[in-house]
């Protein structure tokens, strides 16, 4: 029977070069919405059926974001690549809105604050729409699944 979910997701801690409390409290919640609630279904079908649940290793090597599929036991199943030139930009400008929203977290007024969080979450949307585009034929996932990735992806870039 099909179980089209990630029980379990982890990131290459040698890609990630820094990172401050904002950004690992991001990580966090991002993992642990993840697994609470994900829809990840690849499209690929193997030649003994399975179909999920799924354990996700992300990495970045040579400019290309490494998706690792395992079963649930942990046997490998395969690796799906992805060019992330198109997502350079978009994280870029994450990263940009989410430097103004902490700093403004500190000093804003509520008005400024909420301004900032909203241009934060349409960049974050957009993004998401990306990644789900660029999984088209390779992976199904729902928007907040691909808003978590997003997420995460965003963490294997930064650089300090």
């Amino acid at each position: 029977m099909a179980d089209p979910r990630i029980i379990d997701i982890t990131l290459d801690d040698r890609t990630i070069l820094w990172r401050n409390a904002d950004v690992e409290q991001e990580r966090r919640i991002a993992i642990f919405d993840l697994l609470e609630d994900n829809m990840f279904a690849p499209q690929r079908v193997h030649a003994d059926g399975y179909a999920g649940p799924y354990r996700v290793r992300l990495s970045v090597e040579d400019g290309r974001l490494v998706i690792e599929l395992g079963r649930e036991d942990g046997t490998p199943l395969e690796a799906i690549i992805l060019g992330l030139g198109r997502f350079r930009r978009p994280i870029r400008e994450y990263f940009a809105i989410c430097d103004s929203y902490y700093q403004a977290i500190s000093n804003a007024s509520p008005q400024q604050i909420e301004t900032v969080d909203m241009a934060r979450r349409g960049i974050h949307n957009d993004a998401a729409e990306m990644l789900m585009e660029r999984l088209d034929g390779k992976i199904k996932v729902d928007f907040d699944t691909a808003r978590r990735l997003f997420t995460l992806i965003c963490v294997l870039h930064i650089k300090g």
